[in-house]
Order: C-alpha cells, then sequence, then structure tokens
C-alpha cells in the first residue's frame, strides 16, 4: 500500500471554511492519498494577539509536514497584523509563486479562447520585502530589495519549469529602463541563465506595455518570469484576462516546503451562503497533488471538473458572466452542489476542452542552484548620499551651506528632491518637499572615501542646525558605478 502523505490545512476566514470543505470533499472523493492536520490561522488568531496570524504551534505542524493547503484568510482591519502568506513563504523559503491563467471558452466567456500562460513570481524580495519608513512629516519610503541570489533561483526556476512543462517560450518582463540596478540586475540574471537553455525561447518585456500586451494578446505568451510586485498584479489581471479571478490557484515552492492556495481573498460578504466558487482553491489543490506526485489523482480530479464546467454547471459568479452574454443555458448550483457535480464526473473527461494529461511525471521543483559568486568583487567607498529634513531651507540655501561644510575629502556633486536634481541649475517650477538627498563623492579620484570621512562630515551638518535622517554610502563595484544617477544629473 502506497504511504499517504501528511499535509497541513487551514479552513480560513469568510468563504474559506465552505470552499476548503468542497475540495476536500472532491479530493478525498478522487482517492487522494492524503493525510490532514488542521490548524487554524487568520482573523481568529490575529484578534488573540497572534500580530502574524498563525500560533508558533501552528508554524511546527507547517514544519513538520511540509505541505501546505490554504483556503483564503482575513487580515483584521487597522495597524500591526503582518501578512501571513508573507510569513510562511519567507519563513519556509517559498520563492517562486506558480500561476497558471487557462481560458475555458466558450463555457467560461472570455475575449481570449487560446490564452493558456503560467506567470513564475518572485516571491520573497522586492517591495514586500516590507521595509518601509516615515522619514519626514511630508515623505514616506518603502525599500525595493532585489538580491541576485534570490533573482538566480527564481529566474533559475522559471527556466526549469518551462522545459519540464513541454513549454516553448519564457519571457522576462521588469521595469529595467527606470530602475537600472535593481530590476536591471534582474534583466541581465535572466540573459546570464537563458544562455544554458538554448532550447527556449527567450525574450524580455518592459513591464507597463508587457501588462497591456497580457491584457490585450495572451496567447503570445507561454511561461512569464517577473519580480515580486509586478507578478501579484499581473497574475491577477491575467487570471481575470482569462475568465475570472476566481478559477485561479496558485502553488508557492520552495526547496523543501510548498504552500497550494486560490489566489483570490476571503470574500467575508459570501461567506456563509453556499455561494462561493470553490475552483480556484481546487486548482490549487491540483497543482499540489503534481507536486506530491499524485499525478493520477491530480488528472482524474482536473478532468472531471472540466466536464462539469462543460456541462454548463457552474456557481453564482459564472452563472452571472455567462447570464451578460445573453446565454442561457447553464445550470447554476450552490458550493456544495458544485463539489457534488465535480465527484458525479470522476472518471469522466471533456470532450471540447482539452483533456488534461498526467500520465507522466509533471514536476514543479527546480534544480537547487549553484549561484555565482560574486562577493569577492572589489567594493569602494566613493561618497554618500545624506538625506536632510528641512521644510523651510530652500535648494539654493541649502547647496550653498553644505558646500562650506563639505571638507577638504568630500564635495557637494548634487542635492535631489524626490529623484530629481535641485541643485545645482534648479529649476523653480519642480515641486520640493521636506526631504533633500545631498550627495558627496571624494574630491580626488585616486583617492578612496572613508567612513571617517562621512562621520565627519556628519558632525559638521550637525553643527550646521542641519537635520541629518539617514544615509546610504556610495559604492563602485569592480570599477563600475553602484548607484543610480539622480533625474537631472
Amino acid at each position: 500500500m502506497e504511504t499517504k502523505q501528511r499535509i497541513t490545512i487551514a479552513r480560513g476566514d469568510g468563504i474559506g471554511p465552505e470552499i476548503m470543505d468542497a475540495t476536500m470533499e472532491i479530493l478525498m472523493a478522487a482517492g487522494a492519498r492524503i493525510e490532514a492536520d488542521y490548524i487554524e490561522v487568520g482573523e481568529k488568531v490575529y484578534l488573540a494577539g497572534n500580530s502574524s496570524g498563525i500560533s508558533p504551534e501552528s508554524m511546527e505542524i507547517l514544519r513538520r509536514n511540509k505541505i501546505f493547503l490554504k483556503a483564503p484568510i482575513t487580515t483584521p482591519q487597522g495597524g500591526g497584523y503582518k501578512s501571513l502568506n508573507v510569513n510562511v513563504r519567507k519563513t519556509f523559503g517559498l520563492y517562486s509563486n506558480v500561476r497558471p491563467a487557462v481560458s475555458y471558452h466558450p463555457f467560461v466567456p472570455s475575449a481570449h479562447p487560446k490564452m493558456n500562460l503560467v506567470i513564475v513570481r518572485e516571491n520573497e524580495e522586492d517591495l514586500y520585502a516590507g521595509i518601509e519608513h516615515q522619514q519626514t512629516p511630508e515623505v514616506f519610503q518603502c525599500l525595493k530589495i532585489l538580491t541576485r541570489p534570490g533573482t538566480e533561483k527564481i529566474i533559475r526556476y522559471a527556466f526549469e519549469f518551462t522545459r519540464s512543462q513541454g513549454r516553448k517560450k519564457l519571457t522576462c518582463m521588469t521595469k529595467d529602463n527606470i530602475m537600472k540596478l535593481t530590476d536591471g540586475m534582474f534583466h541581465k540574471v535572466f540573459d546570464e541563465v537563458g544562455k544554458e537553455y538554448p532550447d527556449i525561447e527567450q525574450e524580455h518585456w518592459i513591464i507597463d506595455i508587457g501588462m497591456a500586451k497580457i491584457a490585450d494578446s495572451p496567447a503570445d505568451f507561454d511561461v512569464i518570469v517577473m519580480p515580486n510586485l509586478y507578478g501579484d498584479i499581473a497574475s491577477d489581471v491575467a487570471a481575470q484576462v482569462a475568465g475570472s479571478v476566481g478559477l485561479a490557484g496558485s502553488a508557492n515552492i520552495g526547496d523543501e516546503y510548498a504552500m497550494f492556495e486560490a489566489i483570490h481573498g476571503s470574500a467575508p460578504r459570501r461567506a456563509g451562503q453556499n455561494l462561493a466558487n470553490p475552483s480556484g482553491l481546487l486548482h490549487g489543490a491540483i497543482l499540489m497533488l503534481l507536486h506530491i506526485g499524485q499525478n493520477d489523482v491530480a488528472e482524474k480530479i482536473h478532468n472531471a471538473w472540466l466536464k462539469t464546467i462543460e456541462d454548463r454547471v457552474v456557481t453564482y459568479d459564472l452563472a452571472r458572466k455567462i447570464k451578460e452574454t445573453g446565454e442561457t443555458n447553464y445550470t447554476e448550483v450552490g458550493t456544495r452542489e458544485f463539489a457534488q457535480a465535480v465527484i458525479e464526473r470522476l472518471g469522466q473527461k471533456p470532450s471540447t476542452l482539452k483533456v488534461a494529461d498526467y500520465g507522466n511525471p509533471v514536476s514543479v521543483q527546480a534544480k537547487k542552484p549553484t549561484f555565482k559568486n560574486v562577493r569577492d568583487q572589489k567594493t569602494e567607498l566613493v561618497g554618500s548620499d545624506v538625506f536632510i529634513h528641512d521644510g523651510v531651507i530652500d535648494a539654493q540655501t541649502l547647496g550653498h551651506k553644505l558646500e562650506a561644510i563639505a571638507g577638504e575629502h568630500l564635495k557637494l556633486v548634487m542635492i535631489s528632491n524626490r529623484g530629481q536634481l535641485v541643485y545645482p541649475g534648479h529649476h523653480p517650477e519642480t515641486f520640493c518637499t521636506d526631504h533633500w538627498r545631498c550627495r558627496f563623492e571624494r574630491r580626488d579620484n585616486n583617492s578612496p572615501a572613508t567612513h571617517a570621512h562621512i562621520r565627519e562630515l556628519l558632525s559638521r551638518v550637525e553643527a550646521e542646525g542641519l537635520k541629518w535622517i539617514k544615509l546610504e554610502n556610495l559604492y563602485y563595484i569592480d570599477g563600475q558605478r553602484a548607484y543610480s544617477l539622480s533625474g537631472g544629473q
């Protein structure tokens, strides 16, 4: 007898318990070889005083079982509550978020009947690092953190995924025409790693026009890889364009752990009404079954779901979309009844929609990469950006003051406000806030700047009565400038 896979299940909040019960009923009827440990996460845990939405005991269960099937949760209003998803993803190294977006035309209305793409989203870094500060009464900051190892992991995963699925093209999307260091590095690593995969067609799009293409011509794409925030937005757009966000599931994959879920929220206004569509979570569960090697069960469930949709048995959300087209040939059912309809079709296959065929292993795990070693690159300190808070002073006055106190080792190169150059050469039309970035660089390019020089500068800034709030040191790495120029510089 095959050993059953032990998994962790959270029924979630809002519509979560209903769609999880429906999903589990289908899994059990299909013969899924699993045993479940149920944990409490989400709103009740938050309100009980745990700011992360999950107890230490539940985290230990996740650590032991390694596989997590999670329904949507509700995060209470107000500050201090941390994202459960982000916490779990980072704790267990779930660096890859895989989100398929497929059209089920003509049974689910869609303007793109040939759409069948997968978005591979980096899952741990970018703006989701959650490092934010209010620096002045007017200025707030969120740090965008991309690392080379984190980028290499997701890029290599995307190539391995594309190859393992028999797909032919991988598209990278960034905004490296603006964010030349962070997104520029992501694009550069994509090109570097891509040389190892000559069998896969490769292309790069700037994210804004790339998103427009996803909305307008999604059939042009196969697999798309992108940083965290872009991937979060793009995958919701892709799912809705395909037919409905309510149909999409996702896999959060790491080297040892994995979490599977629907991409939609907990919809508390629909809770307890037997209305919710369990399809998104069911698709997440199908990805889970593939991940743990139960391809036979995944195939049986997927085909039964396709047959159910093909027979136009739908929940209220899809019924509403179908009705808007003028079509009347459909049967609207509740959450429980939809699950029963899928169960009744176990063993059947669709006749119009593409049959799911998972006869061969369909891995969504990547080989652990051997990272390029960049730690031994030469790092040379050349100066510092000193950020000053002052809501009264103007750029010209501030510039003259700072030039006078720059000292013998450093010189004031420029001042910017909101990233735009305002000194020297200030344009009076440029709007300024109370937050000034003042760039000091070494006077002699043959002599390195030192931390002592910067400390001495900060002492002179304080003595001048100016309030510095942070600094960012400036480096050359392997002889290349490792910081951005200001707009207009």
